[in-house]
């Protein structure tokens, strides 16, 4: 008995519609795979499934984007409009100068000089030099800021000191002014507060 025909409409049940788009979705990309080797095309396949999971594959004689720029060209269909390709076109401005940049820093750090020629050699020597110029300038800059600094600080605590000082000196002569003082107090007290010799007892003479 063959197999029968299966009506072509949504899988209601779960289950059964991930278990169906599996094995489908296996089937095409494996489809999308023997077409490229048997017939030499450039097949480029992308599938969502509902979770929002991508699959994709592209043959590996090319790539994505020449498929879609090879697609645009030859459907006449614009598949983003000029905002996106300038976007595109600054990504790609980008990208350049940041593998130039990263050129010149290999360059700056004495890799890949062999196959140099004498003028560039000369213009990486003098970006060095001026680097080398302008950080033992910011150097200075900083021993100078240090020594104003600790200069600052010197002052500054002989100012407190002689201000302790001062009120070290202001408190000792406060306590000999204080300590003289009562010793003259003493002196003119009238005899009558004298402590007096304590009298024996009127019973012991008896």
């Amino acid at each position: 008995m063959g197999r029968g025909k299966i009506e072509i409409k949504r899988i209601e049940n779960t289950s059964n519609r991930l278990v169906t788009y599996s094995k489908r979705r296996n089937g095409i990309l494996k489809k999308a795979k023997e077409i490229t080797v048997l017939c030499d095309a450039k097949v480029s396949l992308i599938i969502f499934g509902t979770s929002g999971k991508m699959h994709e594959y592209c043959s590996p004689s090319t790539n994505l984007g020449d498929i879609l720029d090879q697609y645009q060209q030859t459907s006449g269909r614009k598949l983003w409009d000029a905002k996106h390709e300038n976007l595109s076109n600054e990504i790609d401005r980008i990208k350049k100068e940041n593998d130039n940049m990263q050129i010149e820093l290999r360059h700056l750090k004495g890799e890949d000089i062999t196959s140099l020629p004498y003028k560039e050699l000369m213009a990486i020597e003098d970006a060095l030099e001026n680097g080398l110029t302008y950080v033992r300038g910011k150097q200075m800059d900083v021993l100078d800021n240090t020594w104003k600094n600790a200069n600052f600080l010197e002052e500054e605590y002989k100012q407190l000191n002689f201000i302790l000082n001062q009120q070290e000196t202001a408190y000792e002569n406060a306590r000999e002014q204080i300590g003289g003082g009562h010793q003259d107090y003493n002196s003119q007290m009238p005899s009558i507060f004298q402590v007096q010799p304590i009298q024996p007892n009127l019973q012991e003479r008896k």
